[in-house]
């Protein structure tokens, strides 16, 4: 270990300001970094980006300016020039007592040169987009109506086919009206037809592995990648990657082009996901932290060698106070700069759970109500860290975390032979049946605490899963990679260009072929279970990796998504984006909470290849009396009994398409159903009652401190358990509770945290029975009301 770093927490300093970083002003520039430990601190300021470009061009050799920084409390350094230094770069030299000296640049930065070389100063109100104060992010009511899309920036468009002038860039985002051949649009425009709610974009963050001045090209030329990463190897974690920019050289223009596609994508009515990489970095050494706080950003085992929970050599100690801090920070800025409205925490087993309950609670409170958080309640690795956030710590925590019981049942293994309900293994069914019911009865207290899905980024996209099961990835030619190149040596682009994934499909029966009725099953019972619906880019389109497991290097011939397939097989598209409409429209498939689904949620059958349930009475105030569905993996046709009914059943998904129109009716008592496919169908359409009526709580505390303060709610018919006030109004926080319309009283506690602490004596409640749509009701904090404040603690109007 470093000798410079102090292992005692209590004797390490720490900072609770918001100013960390650049403060930059046309008439002042103010530094501030958190370096503790150093002995002194200086800044560095440069005229070029340290890429030796700028020096060879001019002949000039830039050996910086150096300025002494004060010590303040707190560990911090700091520097104020009063001059305007827009366009230029810093660097911070540190000085440790034992002689060591580093300069790095600044870990707090909003702007780099390329590649990362240097902190440059920008003015940020200069890469804001024409109409950037007018942006307005998608509203979300509840996040069980999100339906997420998980998108690679450069995957987009890089295809030769795509028609995007701006291949692998943020700018690809913002052509609009681009069609194929056959006139369907493609790009931007085609997921908004494909109706998704939520554009999860993998890291978009700097990153180290691409090398962003190989990667500058005109947009009229034929692009040519020689370097790819997914981009979970971060870098600078305040700065938009340089790599997704058309000018990487100049700090502005990825601010403002990552901006550009934001806002290009809420004007489509689509928010926008960050991934995330807080659990580790890329390096240590050459990372963001390590040369100005040693040893400190990381986690050690007890031996003091760094952990490696990551599976990458090392891991983020979310634990620690400015660590913890410093993901808050960065967090925030991303949601109110970017204006981004949701997070994925890639391994966020390894963060620690009060970090990921201060995220979701401080966050929402200060920046955006409705930010949708959720993340892998997984590690890569052993970590000492004894606080992990694994599959259940999310119970009433606000954020939710990716079903893998459920992916697992659907398909089996994530990478060979292994089979699920959807890929041909019997006994699947009660497993299938827990992820329907957002595992409720398994490890979360409310369905939107699951984000459900069959693949992600990670392993075997789904075409390619079925196609192992199947045994036909010989057949398919598909080629043998490993870490972006052949395994026996080759051309990646030529064994890519004579596979034939897609072998077998009858272009004038598309929906009839074996493995595209396997992929429709196992994302259609995705697109219909209650939680949170989650979807791999290019699943609509079929969309094959060739094979490839991994493809986090691999070139585009293996990455890119193919948009000539919507064309192709555009029965498939119509199906997703009929089912995906069906979700939307219907209420029932969005259920709210725990109480709401063991009320409306019945099984039918859980055995012998199918599974089939009923969502009764309106469920979820949904216009259909009664919906069931079936899902049959059997190869052949089945028969299931349907409830009773006065009416007849009407059918909206089969085997040969998808929606929210009925498209035939039957009388029977039974149905059939043909193999290897899904049903739904509703018996009768009404007015049903209203479906819930609305609470709104605000509170009020003379400190002003939020921070931790939740109620804990019994009695609301729909969710029980942990409410987190959301937002502040008037110098109120409120919270909303949504409660079934005939509810007449509902109990709750004041708490913090996890009951380290309550305000008030004993359980209050909430007389509701006078209003049917919204009932408001002021809490006073337990000071006031036993100080003898005349009024009383808790106030309610309708």
């Amino acid at each position: 270990m470093n000798s410079n770093y102090i292992n005692t927490e209590k004797e390490i300093e720490i900072y609770t300001g918001k100013d960390l970083g650049l403060t930059y002003t046309a008439e002042y520039s103010l530094f501030k970094v958190w370096v503790p430990t150093a002995f002194t601190v200086s800044l560095v300021l440069y005229q070029t980006g340290g890429n030796n470009r700028e020096s060879a061009v001019s002949g000039d050799r830039d050996s910086g300016r150096i300025v002494n920084m004060q010590r303040q409390e707190g560990g911090i350094w700091t520097a104020r020039l009063p001059e305007d230094l827009k366009g230029m770069y810093y660097m911070y030299r540190a000085v440790f007592e034992d002689g060591t000296l580093n300069e790095a640049a600044d870990p707090y930065a909003k702007a780099v040169s390329a590649n990362g070389v240097r902190s440059a100063i920008v003015d940020l109100q200069d890469t804001d987009p024409e109409g950037w104060d007018r942006d307005v992010s998608p509203a979300l009511p509840h996040p069980a109506d999100a339906v997420i899309y998980e998108l690679h920036v450069r995957d987009f468009s890089s295809a030769a086919d795509s028609g995007m002038r701006h291949k692998g860039k943020f700018k690809a985002f913002t052509e609009f009206g681009l069609k194929d051949s056959a006139g369907h649009a493609i790009g931007v425009d085609h997921l908004a037809d494909l109706g998704i709610t939520h554009v999860h974009l993998m890291p978009v963050a700097d990153f180290q592995t691409v090398n962003e001045l190989g990667a500058i090209v005109e947009p009229s030329a034929e692009p040519h990648f020689s370097e790819y990463n997914w981009g979970y190897d971060p870098q600078h974690y305040n700065v938009p990657e340089g790599s997704y920019s058309t000018n990487p050289a100049d700090p502005g223009t990825r601010i403002r082009e990552m901006k550009e596609m934001v806002q290009a994508l809420h004007s489509k009515g689509i928010a926008v996901i960050m991934d995330v990489v807080y659990n580790h970095t890329y390096s240590v050494e050459k990372g963001p932290f390590q040369p100005l706080v040693p040893d400190y950003f990381y986690r050690h085992d007890y031996a003091g060698r760094l952990s490696d929970g990551s599976g990458v050599g090392n891991e983020l100690a979310t634990e620690r106070p400015m660590v913890r801090k410093y993901i808050k920070d960065s967090l925030a800025y991303w949601a109110s700069e970017y204006h981004i409205d949701g997070f994925r925490f890639d391994l966020m087993g390894l963060m620690d759970s009060v970090t990921m309950r201060e995220i979701t609670e401080e966050l929402r409170l200060a920046v955006k109500p409705d930010l949708l958080l959720y993340g892998e309640p997984w590690t890569g690795g052993d970590s000492p860290l004894a606080t992990k956030t694994l599959k259940g710590v999310q119970k009433g925590k606000g954020y939710a975390v990716f079903n893998d019981h459920f992916r697992s049942a659907i398909k089996g293994d994530s990478d060979g032979w292994d089979k699920g309900f959807a890929t041909g293994e019997y006994g699947k069914e009660g497993a299938v049946a827990s992820g329907i019911k957002g595992a409720i009865h398994e490890f979360t207290d409310s369905p939107v605490e699951a984000v459900n899905y069959v693949t992600a980024h990670d392993n075997l996209n789904l075409w390619d899963k079925v196609l192992a099961v199947q045994g036909l990835r010989q057949a398919a030619r598909l080629p043998e990679l490993e870490n972006g190149r052949l395994k026996y040596g080759g051309s990646v682009e030529a064994a890519v260009a004579a596979a034939d994934p897609y072998i077998g499909i009858d272009p004038d029966d598309i929906l009839g072929n074996e493995t595209v009725r396997r992929t429709l099953l196992a994302n259609g019972m995705i697109l219909t279970s209650q939680g949170i619906p989650f979807l791999q880019a290019g699943d609509e389109l079929l969309r094959s990796k060739y094979g490839d497991h991994n493809s986090y290097r691999s070139p585009d011939a293996v990455n890119a998504i193919r948009w000539e397939n919507k064309r192709r097989f555009l029965p498939v598209f119509e199906y997703y984006k009929g089912l995906i409409t069906l979700r939307r429209e219907h209420p029932a498939f969005r259920l709210h909470g725990r109480q709401e689904i063991e009320r409306s949620l019945e099984f039918l059958r859980c055995d012998g290849g199918v599974v089939a349930y009923v969502l009764k009475n309106n469920a979820g105030g949904d216009a259909w009396n009664n919906i069931v569905v079936i899902f049959n993996a059997n190869p052949g046709p089945v028969s299931q009994r349907l409830p009773e009914t006065d009416s007849c059943w009407n059918i909206v998904v089969d085997h040969t398409a998808a929606g929210a129109d009925a498209f035939r009716s039957i009388q029977d008592p039974e149905v059939q159903l043909e193999g290897l496919s899904m049903m739904v169908l509703y018996d009768k359409y009404g007015q049903p009652e209203p479906r819930s009526k609305m609470i709104e709580i605000r509170y009020e505390r003379p400190d002003g401190d939020y921070r931790g303060w939740n109620l804990w709610v019994w009695g609301t018919g729909i969710q029980d358990g942990q409410h987190d006030f959301r937002q502040m109004e008037d110098g109120y926080a409120v919270a909303r509770i949504e409660v079934l319309p005939e509810t007449s009283s509902v109990g709750y506690i004041l708490r913090l945290n996890d009951w380290e602490e309550k305000d008030g004596a004993g359980d209050r409640f909430i007389d509701c029975s006078g209003s049917r749509e919204r009932v408001k009701v002021t809490i006073r904090d337990r000071e006031q009301e036993n100080s003898g404040d005349k009024n009383d603690p808790l106030q309610m109007t309708s």
